[in-house]
């Protein structure tokens, strides 16, 4: 599980901003939380809140751009590449920073640090700390550049990259990316964390990607498919069903591809709709409102973390869906017969009613002032209770984070 995470000098964010799930065992979760396997009460849903431009998406960023960092930087970036990363514009010539923990099944904490510029990674290490009484952290590995030699310095435990191996590390990729492509079994198992999410390391997915997405997810996933049918019926889109019919390309008679390569399958879906009378009729997901079509691509996301654990980062949750809709959604992580596994979520949002839902320890809020954003999590405030009506007092500007207007 997802304990915390850190960034600094990242796009509207200038100062060391952390972001933790952790609570204590007296604040109140309204059902959203869960033992961490290293014994640490977390949230299992973090909001965030605050006015239009103020820094939201930047704020849940990071965990979108480290899971790709970590996983697919050596493959999916071109030798010569920068990183996909931007540093507040007053200082651009400063590095970035990350700190991330989270624990696995055994209940090992992870620690993974990343300092870098669009050039090159200048400081990267994985540390660990085991599930054992008065345990610490030791480090896994450390990557640092010389600037002197020009070249990295890396220290290895328990890593078994081949050295010369390590040396070779581009600088626009992660450690662990390049080692899991060597077959170093623990990089392997680093990679394996499960984050879903509509934000990519340089913006939003395309709406049609997400769409995409999840038809395939979910023409793969019969009992996925199954659940999401059930959501749709439940969130009164009108619909009975959804069929996703998997289409072979036919490639034209005067278009010649390399032997053995084949055209992408498309994949049309339906919205499936019973009269009355008992007649079924078919309408392909494009015709269908918008709130449909986000519903089903936000639970693609959803689902896929929710049956194998994991975290889901969602900007907008509520995209073109009615207020109301958010807490059946977040409902899913607050119950253990469709969370068995503990995933989390963390997501933005216009919809101030879900301060109706969360506890204060579960609200993030966002502001930006002389064009740089800070965030703070509501339990942090001075006076703030757990008896209060945090929607109305966040509404009346109590609590900051709203429109100047």
């Amino acid at each position: 599980m997802l304990h915390s995470f850190a960034f600094k000098n990242f796009l509207s964010f200038k100062e060391r901003t952390q972001v933790s799930f952790a609570l204590t065992q007296k604040a109140s979760s309204h059902g959203w939380d869960a033992p961490s396997p290293a014994s640490q009460r977390l949230a299992t849903a973090l909001a965030v809140i605050g006015a239009n431009g103020a820094g939201k998406t930047s704020l849940i960023k990071p965990v979108a751009f480290l899971s790709w960092f970590v996983k697919h930087s050596f493959l999916q970036s071109a030798p010569n590449a920068q990183i996909p990363i931007k540093p507040h514009f007053s200082t651009p010539k400063e590095p970035v920073e990350f700190e991330i923990e989270a624990d696995d099944l055994n209940g090992t904490l992870w620690r993974y640090q990343l300092k870098a510029t669009p050039e090159r990674v200048l400081h990267e290490a994985v540390y660990k700390r085991l599930n054992k009484k008065h345990a610490k952290f030791s480090y896994v590995f450390v990557r640092n550049w010389d600037e002197a030699s020009h070249e990295y310095v890396i220290k290895q435990d328990g890593f078994d990259l081949n050295p010369a191996e390590a040396k070779k590390v581009r600088p626009n990729a992660s450690l662990i990316s390049t080692a899991a492509q060597y077959g170093v079994e623990l990089a392997q198992y680093l990679i394996g964390a499960n984050v879903a999410s509509n934000i990519m390391q340089v913006g939003r997915v395309d709406p049609n990607l997400g769409f995409l997405n999840a038809s395939i997810f979910f023409h793969e996933n019969a009992t996925l498919k199954k659940q999401m049918e059930t959501m749709l019926r439940n969130l009164d889109f009108g619909l009975s069903g959804v069929e996703i019919k998997k289409l072979d390309v036919t490639m034209p008679p005067d278009m010649k591809l390399p032997d053995g390569t084949k055209l992408p399958s498309q994949y049309q879906v339906f919205g499936v709709h019973t009269m009355k009378d008992g007649s079924r009729h078919e309408l392909q997901m494009v015709e269908e409102s918008s709130g449909t079509r986000t519903a089903f691509t936000q639970l693609g996301y959803l689902l896929s973390v929710l049956a194998d654990g994991g975290i889901a980062v969602i900007d907008e949750l509520e995209s073109d869906m009615h207020p109301h809709m958010i807490e059946p959604l977040l409902d899913l992580f607050a119950s253990p017969h469709t969370n068995p596994h503990n995933a989390q979520i963390i997501f933005t949002s216009h919809s101030i009613e879900v301060m109706e839902l969360l506890g204060k320890s579960q609200i993030f809020l966002v502001e930006k002032k002389d064009c740089e954003s800070r965030a703070w999590r509501l339990d942090t405030m001075e006076g703030v209770r757990v008896q209060d009506n945090l929607y109305a007092k966040y509404m009346s500007g109590a609590y900051g984070a709203v429109p100047q207007l």
